[in-house]
């Protein structure tokens, strides 16, 4: 009868570190994906795009693989009113758990590591894979940004990242 006693301790334990372990690690976002297709801002590079588009491609590049295998393009985009936003065409990279997109002022070619200060938070990445618009905040200063990163929060681990270069004269 007393080894009863030790069993349900025991696996109670093994439960709530089971339960912590799946929290944490979302095994199952192995085997998931989700497509965003958001509708892309045509833009055009170069100094003639300003007063003919609706909209000027400041800088662009593509995604360089960090923690985890990631393909497709980023670019900064700057409306007619003034203001920017990032989009992220034909993304395609792993699901993990709380994905968040970061403007850094690191290139990217840094360590995975340095990815992880000096960034602004354009918040949760929507998906793994597809198009993607995001807002860039009003008063951000977009002079220092030289990448944007997709950084898993929880793990402080980068999955990928993409330069951020003028596109100026570079037919992006």
């Amino acid at each position: 009868m007393k080894k009863r006693y030790f069993l349900v301790p025991g696996a109670l334990t093994g439960a709530v570190v089971l339960a912590t372990g799946l929290y944490l690690f979302q095994p199952w976002r192995v085997v998931t994906s989700t497509t965003v297709s958001d509708r892309l801002v045509t833009a055009t590079a170069g100094p003639a795009a300003r007063e003919a588009a609706p909209a000027v491609l400041v800088a662009a590049g593509g995604f360089r693989s960090l923690e985890h295998e990631s393909s497709g393009r980023a670019q900064l985009v700057r409306l007619p009113d003034g203001g920017h936003l990032v989009q992220f065409v034909g993304l395609d990279t792993s699901d993990g758990p709380d994905l968040h997109v970061y403007l850094s002022d690191k290139p990217a070619s840094s360590e995975e590591a340095a990815f992880g200060t000096g960034f602004t938070s354009l918040g949760k990445l929507k998906g793994n894979r597809g198009d993607h618009v995001y807002p860039v905040a009003a008063g951000t200063d977009l002079a220092s940004v030289r990448s944007v990163v997709i950084w898993c929060k929880r793990f402080s681990a980068g999955f990928g990242v993409a330069p951020l270069e003028s596109a100026r004269g570079t037919g992006s």
